[in-house]
């Protein structure tokens, strides 16, 4: 287990295309989270059509460790969200597992719908807000406008703001270093029953459906027998991680940390987002709040 004070989760949020996949790219280079050979790319974007067509359909976590000017070593763990709003419930489970986000805003576009929806989503959990303006590096960029409408709109000042290009890593460092500083460690004991949140899920071929987790209580161990508390399911867990990028086994995810669990869960839609899980034998006495059963919807015309 990781010291809880040098833990800091935090979430990157903005309309879509203003730079979210691109600043996580940024962030994994500075803090050598990935092999310059293996480096790509939107590397945290794992869908083939994600990377053709430069959006963010998954929400894909991520767990790096950053030098702070402090001289301590940080946990940093990225959720990195959708900006279209048709995630919106999506990116309200992913918030939920986060202390503060990254506001990032593109100074070619300004203010846009998707980034006040965002801004209200982290006021609404309680997150601490930092505001980045990206992409500055562009000619067209308009630094003193985008500031006065995150001023005109969400009463941002434009000293609170940011000034960073995630394409060339402008000022990328000095983002984190605001994270460290102003995002505080999460919350929770690890001496209450077990309550961890799911704020994704994904299938493997071999694992079968993989949830992603944040541990709000307790903490929870490979071969723990849990129960999702929204439908009184059992699973055997049979592997939990981390995300630093790729999968990482460990033996045990303890409060504040971010990971994943793969369990006897065949589907995904048996890691329902928002959901709940507990210890089977000794079960929390109340979900955490804000699961809601979603329904797929196709849209046609």
């Amino acid at each position: 287990m990781y010291g809880r004070d040098l833990i800091r989760n935090i979430s990157i949020v903005a309309h879509i295309d203003h730079g979210k996949s691109t600043l996580a790219d940024r962030i994994l280079d500075i803090t050598h989270s990935v092999e310059m050979r293996k480096m790509r790319d939107q590397y945290l974007d794992n869908m083939e059509i994600e990377r053709e067509r430069g959006i963010t359909i998954k929400a894909q976590p991520v767990k790096v460790m950053y030098d702070s000017d402090d001289g301590k070593r940080y946990e940093i763990n990225i959720i990195d969200t959708p900006g279209h709003v048709d995630f919106t419930y999506e990116v309200s489970r992913s918030l939920a597992a986060c202390d503060g986000v990254i506001l990032l805003v593109d100074a070619t576009q300004g203010v846009e719908a998707q980034t006040i929806a965002n801004a209200y989503l982290a006021i609404d959990n309680n997150l601490e807000i930092i505001t980045a303006i990206n992409k500055i590096d562009m000619p067209n960029a308009n630094i003193e406008e985008t500031q006065r409408e995150l001023y005109d709109t969400l009463g941002i000042k434009p000293e609170e703001t940011l000034l960073v290009s995630a394409k060339t890593g402008q000022g990328v460092r000095a983002l984190i270093e605001e994270v460290i500083k102003k995002v505080p460690p999460p919350s929770g004991n690890e001496d209450e029953k077990l309550r961890a949140l799911i704020f994704g899920a994904n299938y493997d071929p071999y694992k079968g459906a993989v949830a992603h987790v944040k541990i709000f209580d307790g903490k929870l161990s490979k071969g723990d027998i849990i129960r999702m508390m929204s439908s009184n399911q059992h699973h055997e867990v049979v592997e939990i991680g981390i995300f630093s990028p790729e999968m990482i086994p460990t033996n045990m995810l303890s409060v504040g940390e971010v990971g994943y669990l793969a369990a006897t869960m065949r589907e995904v839609s048996q890691a329902k987002i928002g959901d709940t899980i507990t210890l089977d034998s000794d079960p929390a006495q109340k979900p955490l709040a804000g699961y809601k059963e979603v329904k797929p919807v196709v849209y046609a015309g």
